[in-house]
């Protein structure tokens, strides 16, 4: 008499069918049945990320109907995940790798679990072309600097796409489960297209533009960016099928594609060996830094009020999109850090609060490379101002007509120094710091910290 064969794969930021090496190793140990699952863990659950969650629900939702029924248990991993396995007399679990720091520790505490039942955790494969911790120096060590990182990330080199699963035999444990909680985004904010078909049409379209990347990315007016982020974080597709794309064109824009999809690997190695960075400074020195107590000026920030054009542009998209041009994530980061005083930290948790494509690793890291406390960091005394940013990226002042209605009308000359107009647009605050005299008072607390 034939043994029955199941299996248990569980979902965590890996939404796609195809391409996911883990589903593969599920339907080769359970033949008889795979359960997709999904545990709603409290420790994603609090008051910030609302812009993630209601774009995660709506990703359930969406596998839900893919899969026939997603099983959704609420609870503790280590012990909601044994229980589905021992409903369906699993003799395996699978998911991909996961290295944050709660995730690995969430990760051996399952396993610990699901062994007292001999059931085996399976780990294959990541969210990412080459796993944290894979690319080293030689002496072992890793590296602190994304360039050399780069150069052996290339050397390094990724396996080929996981070929595409054509029928899953997809059952349902027979445990309580949980509906799919229905989340609404932040007030305004529209969510971006979902699902592993929306990635891969995306993807497509955006292959017939990827050449012109590297002249067009820096330029918020136009609509040159691949919006993939979401997709990536989500993983509603792999970056390894981006890579595959990408090596065929053999582009100029296509390499510099490339090179944006290592520096998301690279900043995930950074937290992998320094997990202590997701919360606090690579630079400890900077710690010491004099900060100003967040108050009116974070606000404005918030707002998009505070009368640099450039800088309320991006918040307001912000606002609206839950994403932001990345350029633009840059020269209001800088506004905030250098500007307003404000430590990065404030910052960086506004945005994982709304950006819908929040990677932990990127979001903390891209902050720290700003404020100067992190690695590649630049240097504290580089301070973006926003008018000039805004001239050289937005020249014909189309991003900031687009967020800012009240600068619509305004010359190209004064979009973005409207308070150098006879009669400013009287809807339109005016700046709330001299950019110079922030710049120098930057510099000084640099300077008294160094010393």
């Amino acid at each position: 008499m034939r043994t029955v064969s199941t299996s248990v794969i569980c979902f965590r930021s890996d939404f796609r069918l195809n391409d996911n090496p883990a589903l593969r190793e599920a339907i080769e140990a359970g033949p008889d049945g795979v359960v997709p699952m999904f545990v709603l863990d409290d420790h994603y659950w609090g008051p910030n990320g609302r812009t993630r969650l209601a774009y995660l629900m709506a990703l359930l939702r969406d596998l839900d109907e893919r899969v026939g029924g997603l099983t959704v248990v609420h609870g503790k991993p280590w012990e909601v995940v044994p229980r589905v396995a021992r409903a369906v007399g699993a003799t395996s679990v699978h998911v991909a790798a996961d290295y944050g720091p709660y995730e690995k520790d969430r990760d051996d505490r399952v396993e610990k679990a699901l062994a007292d039942d001999d059931v085996a955790l399976v780990r294959t494969g990541s969210s990412y072309a080459v796993a944290p911790g894979r690319v080293t120096k030689d002496d072992g060590s890793p590296y602190r600097v994304f360039t050399p990182f780069y150069r052996a990330w290339q050397q390094h080199g990724w396996r080929a796409p996981a070929p595409g699963v054509r029928s899953v035999p997809w059952i349902r444990a027979d445990v309580r489960t949980k509906q799919i909680p229905d989340v609404d985004p932040p007030e305004g904010v529209t969510l971006p297209p979902l699902g592993e078909d929306a990635a891969r049409r995306r993807w497509r379209e955006y292959l017939d533009q990827v050449d012109e990347y590297d002249d067009l990315r820096d330029l918020p007016g136009r609509d040159a960016t691949s919006r993939m982020s979401v997709h990536l974080k989500w993983g509603t597709i792999h970056p390894r099928t981006m890579l595959a794309d990408l090596a065929e064109r053999g582009s100029k824009g296509a390499e510099a594609y490339a090179r944006e999809l290592a520096f998301r690997e690279f900043y995930a190695d950074v937290v992998h060996h320094r997990p202590d960075t997701l919360a606090g400074y690579y630079d400890k020195r900077f710690e010491a830094m004099d900060y100003d107590e967040p108050g009116e000026d974070l606000q404005a920030w918030k707002d998009g009020r505070t009368g640099f054009p450039i800088v309320d542009a991006g918040m307001r998209q912000l606002l609206a999109e839950g994403w932001m041009h990345n350029r633009v994530r840059m020269i209001v980061a800088s506004f905030l850090v250098k500007d307003l005083h404000l430590e990065w930290t404030v910052g960086a948790d506004h945005f994982l609060d709304l950006l819908v494509d929040a990677d932990p690793p990127s979001n903390q890291h891209g902050w720290q490379w700003v404020a100067g406390c992190g690695t590649d960091a630049s240097p504290y005394f580089r301070i973006f101002n926003p008018t000039s940013q805004g001239k050289k990226f937005d020249p014909d002042g189309t991003y900031v007509r687009r967020w800012v209605p009240e600068l619509r009308d305004v010359p190209k000359k004064f979009v973005h120094e409207p308070w150098k107009l006879d009669e400013p647009p009287a809807d339109y605050p005016a700046p709330i710091v001299d950019h110079a005299e922030e710049r120098e008072e930057s510099l000084r607390r640099y300077a008294q910290l160094r010393s």
